[in-house]
């Protein structure tokens, strides 16, 4: 039988999977379900899902959902912040993401990791497409920095990112992060308390829709 999972579905730098990452780890270890890392290209699915680029949003909208939220949030869950938004936040997330999956399919901390690339990003300004920077934060999680960064931009690790990618578009992600339980999917950092809801009892009616 297989052991039973929580899919998580998120970009290596995304503000809303930081902001939810302590909790759906937390998540998994109490309801003892193995949470299940699929870094993906976040502006892949976006824009081929028509969310659109968050740049191209009106002004309001990203005050709004990238000012404000963000701001209540982080002091709901208790997660620390910079002030303003990372200087390296737009530039290519392939090797950290790919450092990830080699973390993954090298059955190593995952979990702490991917934690500790979030928090750095958004607490630290740290550049995730540096990879100096990335070998100071994997070394700091107890990891091997030179194997994971050699992996991260090979054919076959960008192989497993592209079908993440390609998964997550299938299965109507739109967004980071997007946690799947089961097969009901659950989109957003706020949707933490539905997902450990449907932990303990599955919510009525089915996803996807026919």
């Amino acid at each position: 039988m297989a052991e039973p999972e929580i899919e998580y579905f998120y970009a290596a730098h995304s503000i809303y999977a930081y902001l939810g990452s302590a909790k759906i780890q937390d998540i998994a270890r109490a309801s003892g379900r193995r949470l299940v890392h699929k870094p993906f290209d976040f502006q892949s699915v976006v824009t081929t899902s028509g969310a659109g680029s968050t740049r191209e949003r009106s002004t309001a909208h990203r005050a709004y959902y990238f000012g404000r939220e963000i701001e209540r949030w982080a002091e709901w869950r208790e997660v620390p912040l910079m002030d303003g938004w990372p200087e390296h936040h737009f530039a290519n997330m392939d090797m950290a993401s790919g450092a990830l999956i080699a973390a993954i399919d090298g059955d190593l901390d995952i979990d702490a990791l991917s934690h500790c690339f979030l928090q750095a990003h958004w607490r630290d300004d740290a550049d995730l497409s540096n990879p100096n920077t990335l070998t100071q934060l994997i070394s700091s999680v107890g990891l091997d920095p030179e194997p994971l960064l050699n992996a991260a931009l090979s054919p076959d690790i960008q192989a497993i990112f592209k079908r993440n990618t390609d998964e997550a578009i299938q299965r109507s992600v739109f967004g980071s992060p997007t946690y799947f339980v089961d097969s009901d999917m659950f989109y957003g950092q706020d949707r933490l308390e539905f997902v450990e809801r449907a932990l303990e009892k599955p919510f009525a009616g089915t996803w996807p829709r026919d």
